[in-house]
């Protein structure tokens, strides 16, 4: 998609006027060329054209309002001075991914008296010796290069701190929602080893009446084992009497 169709439909029915962010990131720009900005997007405070094969700033319109400009992976080499001129209040500018070859290309940069943070990485220029001490003495407004001051401190992310600040918001309710999870599924294995340990000494105490019963059942065996015998001998003892009673007879 070209930039000027992209920008058309970014503002979404919405004037030039009313856009304060604009991001065009991955369009194709004609020629090298900015297109579809005009000097109307007066309130423009981001703006951001990564890798649309921007070779030229020439027709970059007036962004008097303009602070953070986001230029990664493009062609530009220099045409820095229009920086200056059309966009006097920038505080932020990514220029990572260039052809930015010499100190010269970036001195128009100069004339930036807000700039506080610029990046230059992936850019040639960095492959020079004392380059950021050069870049530092060259821009003395600079605060950061490549995201860090002259004493190797890192430059402060207000996105990324947001970000964490969120993901540990969003953390806390999900770790406590854990913990309760366990301590139910704790309290139901507590009451799940009850009922089965309570189970088992049931179990148990019901084996050992039931193994009290077949005693007693084989003991009852036994003794009526013992009254038939007795009583059947008792009977044959009867006979024998009865046989010699006859016999005196």
């Amino acid at each position: 998609m070209d930039m000027k169709k992209r920008i058309t439909l970014e503002l979404r029915n919405r004037s030039p006027a009313e856009i304060a962010e604009l991001v065009v990131d991955n369009s194709r720009s004609a020629d090298g060329e900015v297109e579809g900005l005009t000097d109307e997007f007066t309130e423009l405070e981001f703006l951001s054209m990564v890798n649309v094969g921007l070779s030229s700033l020439a027709k970059l319109p007036s962004l008097p309002k303009l602070r953070k400009l986001e230029l990664s992976d493009n062609n530009l080499s220099g045409s820095l001075e229009t920086l200056s001129e059309k966009c006097p209040n920038l505080t932020y500018l990514n220029l990572s991914g260039n052809k930015i070859k010499e100190l010269s290309n970036v001195e128009a940069l100069q004339n930036l008296k807000s700039l506080q943070s610029l990046d230059l990485f992936n850019c040639e220029i960095t492959s020079l010796e004392d380059y950021r001490e050069s870049v530092f003495e060259l821009l003395p407004q600079v605060t950061y290069l490549d995201g860090f001051d002259q004493e190797d401190n890192e430059a402060p992310d207000s996105e990324a701190d947001d970000e964490d600040e969120d993901g540990e918001d969003g953390a806390g309710p999900t770790g406590d929602y854990d913990e309760e999870d366990d301590e139910e599924e704790d309290e139901d294995g507590s009451e799940g080893g009850e009922v089965g340990l309570s189970f088992q000494v049931n179990r148990g105490d019901q084996e050992d009446d039931e193994d009290e019963d077949d005693y007693a059942e084989e003991e009852e065996e036994e003794d009526q084992a013992g009254v038939q015998g007795q009583k059947r001998k008792r009977d044959v003892d009867d006979e024998g009497e009865d046989d010699d009673d006859d016999e005196d007879d």
